[in-house]
Formats: structure tokens, C-alpha cells, sequence
């Protein structure tokens, strides 16, 4: 098995599951200057991750490949252990997914989203304030507990990738103890020490 990532991106994600579940794996850096070249090959669309079994076969978005690695080392338990902690556990996941990711958009490019310079300044400050917001619903949900759902899972390395992008491009969270807790706790973790090594991070 093989996994595609770009240092610190949302593979990371990926690249911790798969040392949480001790299942043996390569890592495969993708210089960024190949998403669009070389790496095409294995994802058209260009963008990390992708994982790629041993008898060839793809799966590429973040959160189909998190899922897929639950599903397949069930002995992690990663992903819930009855009906409603699975759906919790998908809950935040989609919320990570769909809300807290595409919202850093505006702060990684904002000349995709308006061409005029003098505005992106304005765009990237309501992005900062919108994810301010998404995060302290993060942080109330992790009060009385070490993780997102109450039990670890693939929701929160997901999790601790986004806040590592927070703090990097100048979000507030500040006050925000609960969240600070829960990435220090991941930052001693093993697997995500070994991950982040790795990676270069």
C-alpha cells in the first residue's frame, strides 16, 4: 500500500491513520511541481492524497481514503463502535471536510476568488473571522474530552491538520484552551511524531 501526500497538507491526515493502525505502507512525497505532471497518472484531478493497494487499484479524496482505513484495519477502532458513534465520528469528519477546509481557501488563493489585490487583504481577514467561528464550535465540542467524538478516530488528525493550517496562516484561537489541549496531546503522539518526521514537519 502507498500513499501519495504533499508535506502538511490534508495527507496528513492520512499519513497519521496509517501509523494509528500499525499496517505496513509507503509514503510517497509528491513535489508539487509533479501534481500536474507526472502525478497526474495516478490522480487526474492533480491533488493529494491518493493511496494505492498493492494489486494497483486507486482511491483518491481525503475522506473516502480515512474511511477505507478504518474499515480496513477495524482493530484501530477509528471509526466508531455502533451505529450512532460511526455517525458521529462522520459528522465531524464531514464538518472538517466540508466546512473548516474549503474556508482556508480564500487565505491560500485569494486571486481566485477576486482579482483585485487591494481586496484580497479584506477577503482573507471575513475567512480568518468565518473560521474563528467553525473553530470555537470545535472547541466547545471538545470540553470534558481528549477527542472530537469522545474516542479517538479519523476525524482527528484531520482535525489537527486544519488548526496546524490556523495557526500557520493567522487565525484567532485564541482562548480557545480546549482546542490548544487536544494539539498538544497529538503533538506527543507517536504516530503523529512518526508522521510528521516523515514528512519533513
Amino acid at each position: 500500500m502507498k500513499l501519495y501526500y504533499l508535506p502538511g497538507a490534508c495527507s496528513l491526515a492520512d499519513h497519521i491513520v496509517l501509523e494509528w493502525t500499525g499496517a505496513p505502507y509507503e509514503a510517497h512525497a509528491v513535489p508539487r511541481d509533479q501534481l500536474k505532471t507526472e502525478y497526474l497518472k495516478i490522480n487526474p484531478l492533480g491533488v493529494v492524497p491518493a493511496l494505492v493497494e498493492d494489486d494497483g487499484w486507486v482511491l483518491t479524496e481525503n475522506v473516502a481514503i480515512l474511511g477505507y482505513l478504518a474499515e480496513k484495519y477495524p482493530q484501530a477502532e477509528l471509526a466508531g463502535t455502533d451505529m450512532r458513534s460511526r455517525a458521529d465520528v462522520m459528522r465531524w469528519l464531514g464538518f472538517l471536510n466540508s466546512d473548516i477546509h474549503p474556508a482556508f481557501k480564500p487565505i491560500f488563493g485569494p486571486a481566485r476568488f477576486i482579482a483585485d489585490e487591494s481586496q484580497h487583504a479584506e477577503l482573507i481577514d471575513n475567512a480568518r473571522a468565518r473560521l474563528r467561528d467553525m473553530f470555537g464550535r470545535v472547541n466547545e465540542q471538545l470540553k470534558g474530552g481528549d477527542w472530537i467524538t469522545g474516542k479517538r478516530s479519523i476525524a482527528d488528525p484531520y482535525l489537527f491538520v486544519v488548526l496546524r493550517w490556523a495557526k500557520g496562516k493567522g487565525v484567532d484561537l485564541s482562548g480557545f484552551d480546549e482546542l490548544e489541549r487536544f494539539s498538544a496531546r497529538m503533538r506527543e503522539d507517536e504516530g503523529v511524531k512518526a508522521a510528521m518526521k516523515a514528512e519533513g514537519l
